[in-house]
């Protein structure tokens, strides 16, 4: 694991922890590479609650609750989509707060609007989020890992650690 990555992992859990909080991932994209990411670390089980892993659109709607119409209208990769994930996750787990990421990370799949790159990202519970848009460069493995990156960047400045 890299080192900034460790400590970014390290401040997360120990705010999380002082606060008595769980956090959940809603992972598109990703593949679960922040869960992943989160229980390398020794101890997470004290403050890691559970991750969605939702590849398609109907694994978004059926498990974070992400209306139909959001996605046909917004796409999977948006604004909207990701808050909702947010929402979805806390309210189908016992989390407290949640990321959610959902992207294109090639090779395929692009297009003008949304290129290969192309990553939303939100933090929040379900009542209040933030969100960024972010363009990563490299082939799949890299935008992922970039993605996996400002996941955990993302918390922390959700939670000010």
């Amino acid at each position: 694991m890299q080192d900034d990555r460790i400590a970014s992992l390290s401040a997360l859990a120990e705010i999380l922890l002082s606060r008595n909080m769980k956090i959940v991932t809603a992972e598109s994209c990703t593949g679960g590479g922040i869960a992943s990411a989160i229980t390398d670390l020794p101890g997470s089980s004290g403050w890691f609650e559970c991750g969605f892993v939702t590849y398609s659109n109907e694994a978004k709607i059926r498990y974070l609750d992400v209306a139909p119409t959001t996605i046909e209208q917004s796409g999977a990769v948006s604004e909207q989509t990701v808050r909702a994930m947010v929402s979805g996750a806390v309210n189908n787990s016992l989390g407290d707060i949640a990321v959610a990421v959902s992207g294109v990370a090639g090779p395929g799949g692009g297009s003008v609007d949304k290129p290969v790159g192309t990553v939303w990202f939100a933090w929040g519970n379900a009542e209040h989020q933030i969100t960024e848009c972010c363009h990563f460069d490299g082939d799949r493995h890299a935008v992922r890992e970039q993605a996996i990156d400002q996941g955990i960047r993302g918390l922390c400045r959700w939670l000010s650690c």
